[in-house]
């Protein structure tokens, strides 16, 4: 058995059974040629032992970081499933080998002042006619991305794909194709619907339906309307970031992981978020739930008066003084009752 029947044949499965998407199909397929570079053309597939991938893990050791480690070791470990399970090597050499260990770190939300701040960043244009009819259409594209990514939660390849008949703007819906073709439907709230109905004022025109939601604006709008990339999308993000005066960087993830705490923090269920961000396991929804509490944490200890590191309750003095700025309020209250006085 040589290496390139039998990549070919995988990319076969992955495309047409389990219907990956294209950047993880061509993301496995590069740990399978990474291996068999390292391996030599000498070597088969159903020739490589578990010692032979721990060297080529070893060799990648160096340079690359634990998570690059562990979804090289997914890609090549998927493909020696698939050979054993069409029967063509007796056992799968990956078998036992562990993935590396990685940091648990939580997701990092935009707090709701900066999410205003992104979506609102282009509303100071006002003056009527100030703009290029370029201009305006790139400004209300941008607007409905920013809107649709918060105000959905669907992932920056899923938005990309959409096309303008997956929009219901009258039920206030979007039709998601997520992972594995699993497709879902997602609310659109009505600040993402406006701007959607304004971007779409723009593009009406017969068999407007058929194309891509977000396209690549051009000089000829006679061309064939080209679709807007997921790369696209995260550059125009973090150049409105920066633009918005965020300090942080911005990407699509980002504002996913935004929707998701939002939701939590104001009270959803979080089965029902797990539904909308389309997990298939409620597990990766729940790391959401310790946001949401560590957010809680330090509402707590800034503001309850019994917490470490809350300043002086306000209504009293400690050590004989008055609390910081009890002053003003308190003499502004004796002021106006001393007036109500009088005028009684």
């Amino acid at each position: 058995m040589n290496w390139k029947d039998a990549i070919q044949d995988f990319e076969r499965h992955l495309r047409v059974e389990r219907a990956l998407s294209v950047h993880t199909c061509r993301a496995y397929l590069a740990d399978i040629t990474l291996l068999a570079d390292f391996t030599g053309a000498d070597v088969g597939p159903d020739e490589i032992d578990p010692e032979r991938v721990r060297a080529w893990l070893a060799s990648l050791h160096a340079e690359r970081s634990a998570a690059t480690l562990g979804r090289r070791l997914a890609g090549v470990r998927a493909f020696f499933r698939f050979l054993q399970r069409e029967e063509r090597i007796a056992l799968d050499p990956t078998t036992g080998i562990p993935a590396p260990k990685l940091p648990k770190r939580a997701p990092r939300p935009l707090s709701v002042d900066d999410c205003f701040a992104l979506a609102d960043a282009d509303s100071r244009v006002s003056v009527e006619g100030a703009e290029q009819p370029r201009q305006r259409r790139a400004r209300l594209r941008d607007a409905a991305i920013v809107e649709l990514l918060y105000g959905t939660g669907i992932r920056v390849g899923e938005m990309a794909a959409l096309d303008v008949r997956d929009i219901d703007l009258h039920q206030g819906e979007v039709r998601v194709m997520g992972k594995g073709s699993k497709e879902r439907i997602v609310p659109i709230p009505e600040k993402a619907r406006l701007a959607l109905a304004r971007w779409l004022d723009e593009r009406r025109r017969p068999g407007v339906l058929g194309e891509p939601l977000f396209i690549v604006l051009r000089r000829n709008h006679e061309l064939e309307p080209r679709r807007l990339s997921a790369r696209d999308v995260r550059r125009g993000l973090a150049r409105r970031g920066r633009a918005s005066g965020l300090d942080d960087r911005v990407h699509p993830h980002r504002l996913r992981h935004s929707y998701a705490t939002h939701l939590l923090d104001m009270g959803a269920d979080l089965r029902e978020i797990q539904e909308l961000l389309g997990h298939a396991s409620l597990s990766t929804t729940q790391k959401y739930t310790a946001v949401s509490v560590e957010h809680l944490r330090q509402v707590y200890d800034s503001a309850h008066p019994r917490a470490l590191g809350a300043g002086p309750h306000p209504s009293g003095a400690k050590n004989g003084k008055k609390a910081p700025g009890s002053g003003k309020p308190n003499s502004g209250r004796a002021s106006k009752s001393k007036s109500r006085e009088k005028s009684e």
